[in-house]
């Protein structure tokens, strides 16, 4: 039985957009009235079958007769010659000499009824295969493939919110403001797709318009915590730090077990000049902190809070806490080697300059401080 196996770089197949292909000349050529058995191989070493094909026409050509025929170019979605060499040498490096042979062949996908094999749920397939991506930060290839699944169901709204949820982490703002739309015409009462459309608006620096619609969310469930804890991160950015301290305190009445809760609490306290509070905020959060990355981030600003009490020594455990999670960040070396220098240990405070400026070479701080260092020993 042959077999297909596509990539998701062959969407439009996968969906019944297009219909041919092309593949390097089998050992056993196909023919009309063949079987596909189509696979999608995204991950290594896991195959699942997505559908069953009967191959309806096959074009044998050689490479250089490939090239030269512009009609089956075109076919194939390729807009000149140029442009399916490069798909084919990075594709095939080892079959392209003249007489290389490919096979062209389209195919139709036979429906489930008459499927010789065992029958999958295609939707659910491509959508595990979608979170896989995700999870992975392929963000583009994700999108792809949830869009492929919505072809199964365009009126499913989780996989809009999800396709929304890809373009913005790849920064199509707009387009991902277009899909959650779609989805809240199918769930009005969503308050969490209020509040992603609300993220995008904030990503495109307009805190107002995320305000308005975090705050459809809140009039949705006022208790959802995270709604509030981006309401909170909403009139943090809006200046109104005393707002967004009410809202991360409410947060911690329903659930003080959230690091991330306590972390920006610390925040907004030290934006407000309650320094000791903040403290106890941030060792709270480190406490509860289950991310390395996270826990780097708030022993930083643990650190910078000692380093404005003048805590130097205190500061100083502090970044070495938040390099030892969080590697050699160029802010927490420099905040740590002004912290020696405050101690008076310009040769310790050096050392972190030199660091930085190894790997950042035009850092303006460290520049400048590596140069005070040097005038001090």
């Amino acid at each position: 039985m042959p077999i297909l196996l596509l990539k998701s770089k062959d969407i439009d197949l996968i969906t019944g957009k297009k219909n041919i292909t092309i593949r390097k000349l089998w050992k056993n050529p196909l023919y009309p009235g063949d079987r596909l058995y189509c696979y999608w191989n995204i991950l290594s070493k896991e195959r699942e079958k997505i559908f069953e094909a009967e191959v309806t026409s096959v074009n044998i050509l050689t490479y250089e007769e490939l090239l030269q025929n512009d009609k089956i170019i075109q076919d194939l979605g390729y807009k000149s010659s140029k442009e399916i060499e490069q798909y084919l040498k990075e594709t095939f490096p080892n079959n392209c000499s003249n007489e290389s042979k490919f096979q062209v062949f389209s195919f139709h996908k036979l429906p489930v009824s008459d499927w010789e094999g065992s029958i999958i749920d295609q939707k659910n397939m491509i959508v595990k295969k979608a979170d896989i991506l995700f999870n992975m930060g392929k963000f583009n290839q994700s999108s792809l493939c949830y869009k492929a699944a919505l072809e199964y169901d365009p009126e499913d709204s989780s996989l809009l919110n999800r396709i929304g949820d890809n373009l913005t982490r790849l920064g199509q703002f707009g387009d991902a403001i277009r899909y959650y739309k779609k989805a809240l015409k199918l769930e009005p009462n969503n308050e969490y797709l209020y509040n992603n459309i609300a993220i995008v608006y904030l990503n495109r620096e307009d805190p107002e318009k995320a305000l308005k619609m975090n705050t459809e969310a809140f009039k949705i469930n006022p208790k959802n915590t995270t709604v509030l804890y981006w309401r909170g991160i909403i009139f943090e950015m809006l200046n109104d730090f005393e707002k967004a301290l009410e809202f991360f305190d409410y947060i911690l009445e329903i659930d003080d077990t959230d690091s991330d809760v306590w972390n920006e609490r610390g925040t907004i306290l030290n934006m407000l000049g309650k320094s000791e509070e903040a403290l106890e905020s941030y060792d709270k959060s480190i406490a509860l902190c289950l991310n390395e990355n996270e826990d780097a981030n708030t022993w930083a600003s643990k650190g910078n809070t000692l380093l404005g009490l003048q805590r130097y020594s205190e500061a100083i455990e502090c970044y070495n806490e938040a390099l030892k999670w969080g590697g050699d960040n160029p802010i927490v070396l420099n905040n740590k080697g002004v912290a020696y220098m405050e101690l008076g240990n310009f040769e310790s405070a050096m050392e972190c300059f030199t660091k930085v400026l190894a790997e950042y070479p035009n850092n303006p701080d460290a520049q400048v401080l590596h140069e005070v260092c040097l005038d001090n020993l």
